[in-house]
């Protein structure tokens, strides 16, 4: 009995900590996980896959068939975009490349380059707006990693953010904080054969 309340009680905090993420209400994961289970009192707490899994749960639940044309008009976007910069080697990534974006989710790519500057200028030649850019720093393994980060908004409204790293990063796959699996992406030409041969495939791993 006592089994079965904490299994119920990690999903509500799940489901909590999802609809916080899902409204933008929180960004982080770890911080969303702590919110909902202050808010219905408990010390359980769901991994980031079971919260993931919520998430894309209520996505479906909320947005309806609309949902999969928005992902369609999100890659489509993201090729338009990834042609722009296709000399700095883009990667779509994020949840537009697993096939789990939802309406509020943006477009994320990854470039590659030592000059952000020739990065924001093949954008800017190419009428895309620019809404904000700015350095960041993390520290992973004990390592500072810096890039450069491009916002702006597509004619479409779906939003875009380009992330400029140093070249030597370029063979380098980061692990996934959600999913735990490999960070690949997809290539120009690799998201070209899947908006042709099968444009809504999703890339999550199976467990």
């Amino acid at each position: 009995m006592k089994e079965k309340r904490s299994i119920y009680m990690k999903k509500r905090v799940a489901r909590e900590a999802a609809v916080l993420i899902y409204s933008l209400q929180e960004k982080e994961y770890k911080q969303a996980k702590k919110r909902a289970a202050q808010t219905l009192r408990v010390r359980i707490l769901p991994s980031n896959i079971e919260v993931a899994e919520e998430i894309d749960m209520f996505a479906d639940e909320t947005e309806g068939s609309s949902r999969q044309k928005h992902l369609l008009q999100m890659r489509k976007d993201a090729l338009w975009i990834m042609n722009v910069v296709n000399d700095f080697h883009p990667k779509l990534v994020g949840s537009v490349w697993r096939g789990t974006a939802h309406r509020n989710s943006d477009i994320d790519i990854s470039v590659f380059s030592e000059s952000p500057k020739t990065v924001l200028t093949a954008l800017q030649k190419n009428n895309f707006r620019m809404e904000k850019t700015e350095w960041c720093s993390v520290t992973k393994r004990g390592k500072a990693l810096t890039s450069f980060h491009i916002h702006f908004t597509l004619p479409s409204k779906n939003e875009a953010e380009i992330v400029v790293r140093s070249l030597e990063n370029r063979d380098q796959l980061a692990r996934c904080e959600i999913y735990g699996d490999l960070i690949t992406g997809l290539t120009y030409s690799q998201l070209q054969k899947i908006l042709k041969n099968n444009p809504l495939i999703r890339f999550t791993p199976k467990h």
